[in-house]
């Protein structure tokens, strides 16, 4: 929560001189991996309030799925050719992006990255997301502190995001690998581990039902896995799911990465041990600011002291706390999720 203030308090100085540009005619996009995911529903509505607010044309668009690469090259294009001032993105392919991305911003816009770096991170003029490897590792930590002694001999299952491995499926798989202890190998990458515990990966395109497909492919490898990391809250929702099935929805522990009000409400039903909760809302306003900014005077958005990127927050929601990691509780996440 202090972290959470902390960044809304100096937002104000991180885009200085955005509200002298609201009366000008200025245009930004927004392009998103989904329509539907309830995190970029929510990122899509922090954009829109800001961009109405300042007097700006958001224009929005998405890929049909996670992983609709082209979709998002299009938009860029639409973008540029519009005269958009800035773009903010969460990328599908980040590194395949970058060259558009390099387009745009030979064009003259500033384009930010939103939840998911790219790759290399500076290929965008600026990053706003949660410290998604941070996100990883409180939830490792957390279901390792859960498990005690048993840890040792934990069965876990990945459910990761795609076979591309973009930067935000990376981060918080490693992360949870670190805070859990097992020892990274190219923390680049993941699946070439080779802790014994570790059952599989397999990937869920962020949804319910690649979370549950996901979860019975994992499950035919060892049907005794115990401990299940995902991606996101949907994905988590499909895994209990396939884990239901089976009988085994009360004796597997379920962590996740999203602070969403329905995977918050999944912690209070039980389906979901701990998440990270991440805050899309702020990430989105904070990028039309930025884009604002630009357009005034060419001011770019500066980084986090001692990051690479904008840190916009993050807090481990949970009803069973674990001695060493700092959460909070499903009373205080309700008061700050979205979807």
């Amino acid at each position: 929560m202090k972290k959470l203030l902390t960044t809304v308090a100096i937002s104000v100085s991180l885009i200085s001189g955005a509200g002298s540009v609201s009366a000008m005619d200025i245009s930004a996009c927004l392009i998103t991996k989904t329509e539907t995911n309830p995190f970029f529903v929510k990122m899509r509505e922090g954009a829109s309030a800001k961009a109405e607010e300042m007097g700006i044309t958001l224009r929005s668009y998405a890929g049909k799925i996670d992983g609709d690469h082209e979709a998002q090259v299009a938009a860029i294009e639409t973008c540029i050719a519009d005269g958009a001032k800035g773009i903010l993105i969460t990328a599908s392919d980040t590194a395949s992006i970058v060259s558009s991305v390099t387009q745009a911003r030979e064009a003259g816009l500033l384009v930010i990255a939103l939840d998911t770096p790219l790759d290399p991170i500076d290929a965008a003029d600026a990053t706003f997301a949660t410290d998604n490897f941070l996100a990883g590792e409180l939830i490792g930590k957390w279901a390792a502190a859960s498990l005690g002694a048993d840890a040792a001999n934990a069965k876990i299952g990945m459910l990761d995001l795609a076979v591309s491995q973009p930067t935000v499926g990376v981060l918080r798989d490693q992360g949870f690998m670190q805070g859990f202890g097992i020892d990274l190998a190219d923390p680049n990458k993941w699946g070439d581990e080779n802790d014994s515990r570790i059952v599989g990966h397999d990937v869920t395109a962020g949804n319910e039902e690649g979370g549950r497909r996901a979860m019975e492919n994992l499950l035919a490898i060892d049907p005794m896995i115990n401990v299940v990391y995902t991606i996101n809250e949907p994905a988590a929702a499909g895994a209990y799911e396939a884990l239901k099935a089976i009988g085994r929805e009360n004796d597997v522990l379920i962590v996740s990465v999203d602070g969403g009000c329905p995977g918050v409400q999944n912690i209070k039903d039980g389906v979901i041990g701990a998440t990270s909760q991440q805050y899309p809302l702020l990430m989105a306003s904070l990028g039309i600011e930025a884009i604002a900014a630009w357009a005034a005077d060419g001011t770019k958005p500066e980084n986090t002291p001692g990051k690479n990127f904008y840190d916009t927050g993050v807090s481990l929601v949970t009803d069973q706390p674990a001695d060493g990691v700092d959460s909070i509780d499903t009373d205080e996440g309700m008061a700050l999720c979205w979807g």
